[in-house]
C-alpha cells in the first residue's frame, strides 16, 4: 500500500466545512491478471473489472456521497462523506461531532464523587468499563486500594459487560449483511445478562455501581445462580451462531478479506482492542496493565490473521467465552469480607447508622453535596473495554472536583481505520466495515 492511503481527514459538526474535491490519493497497488481483473492472494478471490483502480478517470466520473448522520447502518449518528467512482470508494472522510454533549468539561463542574454518574454514559454500552477507569483514577490519586472482594465483583460485572456488548456487536454485524435472526438472537441473549444487571444495581444500563472506593452494595441473594445459568447457557449459544453463519457462503463472502487493515495500519493510528487483534497483534491491557486483580484470573487473548470484518467477528466470539471463563473463575474464588474501601473521608457511613447517629446524618450529607477533596496530582489509567484502550485522566488541584478530566476513548481512535478499510472496496462493504469495528458514538463524541 502507497504512503497516499495513509492520510485522514476529519471534521468536527459545528465548524467550517472543508471542501472535498475528487482526488487519485489512497489508490492502492494491486495485481492484474491477464483478462484485467484484479487479484486477491490473500484469500484466493478473484474480483470483478469494474474493481479494477482507473487512475485515467476524469474528475466528473467521480461523484461525493453523504451517509448518514441519520443511517442505521453507522451505528448512530457518523456521517461519511465518501468519494465514489462507480460503485468503488475512493476515499472517506468520517465527520463527527453530532452527538458532542461536553461530558469531559461537565465532569470538572462535578466533585469525584458524583462523576461516576457522567462517565458511565460515555460508552454506553459498556458502562461499569467507564465506572471502571475513573474510579481506579481517583482511588490511584488518593492511595487507596479497595478490598479484594470489591475488586472481584468489579472483574465480573465488567467482564459480564463484555460479553453483553460483544453481543450487540455481533447482533448488528449480522443484520447489517442481511442475517436478520443474528439480531434476535443476540439481544435475546444480552437481555438475560442486563437482568442480572438490574437485580445487582437497579439498572439495565448506566449503572453508577463502580466507584471510588469499591462498589455502591454487594452483591445480591441468588447471585450465583443467575451467574451460573449464564455460563451454562451461553456455550451453546454461541455454537448456534456458529452454525448459522460459519457455513453460510453469503457471511462468508460479505466477510472474508473485506475491510482489511495491516498491523502497521493499525498499531500507526493507534487502534486498539479486537480491530488491534484482528491484525495479530498481540496487546490486551488486561495481561499488559493487570487492574483489579484480573491477572489472578486465568484467560487466553485471542488473536487473528488477516485483519478483516470476519477476523474482527471471530474474535469477539472467542472474547465472549474468555470473558464467561473469567466469570466463572471469580464466581468459584470470590472471596469475602467488604464491597468498599473502610475509610470514612470517602465512604459514607453504613445506612443503619444514619437513623441512629446525627454525626453519622452530617456525614452522610456532606459527603454526597460537598464531596470528598482529592491531593493534588495528575494520573491515567486505563482498562480493556469492549472496544480497546478506555483511559481516564485526571488532574486535581486538591479540591473537591478535577481540575481536568479526559477519557481516551477507544471508538474515537479506532473510526480512524475507516478511510484506510475502506479505500478501493465496494459500496456494498460499507455497512460491513463500519459494524466490524464496532463504534459507539457516545463514546467518540463525549
Amino acid at each position: 500500500m502507497s504512503d497516499d492511503t495513509k492520510t485522514l481527514d476529519v471534521w468536527v459538526a459545528g465548524t467550517e466545512e472543508p471542501e472535498l474535491t475528487p482526488t487519485d490519493e489512497g489508490a492502492q497497488e494491486i495485481a492484474i491478471d491477464e483478462s484485467g481483473r484484479r487479484l486477491d492472494e490473500q484469500f484466493g478471490r478473484v474480483v470483478e473489472d469494474d474493481y479494477v483502480f482507473d487512475d485515467e478517470a476524469e474528475e466528473d466520473e467521480r461523484m461525493i456521497l453523504n451517509m448518514g448522520p441519520q443511517h442505521p447502518s453507522t451505528h448512530g449518528v457518523l456521517r461519511l462523506q465518501i468519494e465514489l467512482e462507480g460503485e468503488i470508494i475512493r476515499r472517506t472522510k468520517p465527520i463527527i461531532g453530532y452527538l458532542h454533549t461536553g461530558m469531559e468539561k461537565t465532569g470538572e463542574q462535578l466533585n469525584f464523587s458524583q462523576g461516576g454518574t457522567n462517565v458511565t454514559r460515555m460508552d454506553y454500552l459498556a458502562p461499569f468499563h467507564n465506572e471502571l477507569a475513573y474510579s481506579l483514577a481517583v482511588e490511584r490519586l488518593l492511595g487507596i486500594d479497595v478490598p479484594p472482594r470489591a475488586a472481584a465483583i468489579r472483574v465480573l460485572l465488567s467482564e459480564l459487560n463484555r460479553c453483553s456488548s460483544h453481543l450487540v456487536a455481533l447482533a448488528t454485524n449480522g443484520m447489517d449483511i442481511g442475517a436478520i435472526s443474528m439480531m434476535m438472537y443476540g439481544f435475546r441473549e444480552r437481555e438475560q445478562i442486563l437482568a442480572f444487571f438490574e437485580k445487582t444495581t437497579g439498572l439495565r444500563m448506566n449503572h453508577n455501581f463502580i466507584r471510588p472506593g469499591g462498589v455502591a452494595a454487594d452483591l445480591p441473594p441468588g447471585w450465583k445462580d443467575d451467574v451460573a445459568a449464564i455460563i451454562e447457557e451461553f456455550p451453546r449459544r454461541l455454537d448456534q451462531y456458529d452454525d448459522l453463519l460459519e457455513n453460510n457462503p453469503i457471511w462468508v463472502a460479505r466477510t472474508k478479506g473485506v475491510g482489511v487493515l495491516s498491523a502497521e495500519e493499525a498499531t500507526g493510528y493507534g487502534i486498539t482492542g479486537p480491530t488491534l487483534r484482528s491484525t495479530g497483534v498481540d496487546w490486551d491491557i488486561r495481561k499488559a496493565f493487570p487492574y483489579s486483580g484480573i491477572e489472578q484470573y486465568e484467560f487466553e487473548v485471542p488473536l487473528g490473521e488477516h485483519g478483516d470484518v470476519y477476523d474482527r467477528y471471530r474474535i469477539r466470539v472467542e472474547e465472549i467465552k474468555q470473558s464467561l471463563s473469567i466469570v466463572e473463575q471469580v464466581m468459584d474464588t470470590i472471596p469475602k469480607g467488604d464491597f468498599r474501601v473502610d475509610d470514612r473521608k470517602v465512604t459514607p457511613p453504613p445506612r443503619a447508622r444514619i437513623d441512629e447517629s446525627m454525626e453519622a446524618l452530617i456525614h452522610h450529607f456532606k459527603l454526597f453535596t460537598e464531596g470528598y477533596k482529592v491531593p493534588a496530582g495528575e494520573t491515567y489509567v486505563a482498562v480493556e473495554s469492549p472496544r480497546g484502550e478506555l483511559g481516564c485522566y485526571l488532574v486535581s488541584d486538591g479540591g473537591a472536583n478535577p481540575y481536568r478530566m479526559h477519557t481516551r476513548a477507544p471508538s474515537f481512535a479506532n473510526l480512524q481505520a475507516l478511510p484506510i478499510a475502506m479505500a478501493d472496496s465496494l459500496m456494498a462493504d460499507t455497512v460491513a466495515t463500519i459494524a466490524s469495528l464496532d463504534p459507539v458514538m457516545g463514546d467518540v463524541d463525549r
